[in-house]
């Protein structure tokens, strides 16, 4: 028998229960494939001159900023503001509202993906990198699911500041 509010609580925080581990399983996954199956630098072409798999070891923060510090201090900062970031994405996550579905699965998103490169930092010292992208001869720095994850999670919390925007506009 189920407690007043129980069906609501688990369908409530369905997207952060199956989205983000979900996230993190899969990324996680891809990246003990590319370790098994490449060598540190290694690329393959998948689409010439726009995307390849290049193994990357990223030492350093978005973009490999930081990455030449010392790992004394680089370490617990980039884990400090990742478990600062995770606390924050649960809280707006507890306090967004039932109807806010996109919202949601957008946090569950950001969240899924900070997890997995969170994993990586404690248990590597570094994270993961291998999707490789070019356009017209410029080099975006690699990435992995979990930056992927992220980035897409931003961009829809940004939809959803827009579409909420626009429903206050109509109501009002």
């Amino acid at each position: 028998m189920a407690l007043p509010g129980q069906a609501t609580m688990a369908s409530r925080f369905a997207p952060l229960l199956a989205l983000s581990p979900l996230v993190v399983w899969l990324d996680q996954w891809t990246k003990v494939l590319v370790v098994r199956q490449m060598v540190l630098y290694q690329s393959h072409d998948l689409l010439p001159g726009w995307f390849a798999f290049t193994y990357i070891q990223n030492r350093g923060a978005v973009f490999g900023i930081l990455a030449g510090h010392n790992q004394w201090w680089r370490l617990p900062l980039f884990l400090g503001l990742a478990a600062v970031a995770v606390v924050l994405l649960a809280l707006y996550y507890a306090h967004s509202r039932p109807e806010q579905t996109l919202l949601r699965n957008a946090l569950a998103l950001v969240l899924g993906g900070a997890i997995g490169n969170v994993i990586d930092r404690i248990r590597l010292g570094y994270v993961i990198d291998f999707l490789d992208c070019s356009w017209h001869g410029h080099h975006w720095p690699a990435f992995n699911l979990a930056d992927a994850a992220i980035t897409t999670g931003i961009g829809l919390m940004l939809l959803d500041g827009l579409l909420e925007g626009r429903r206050h506009k109509e109501t009002a």
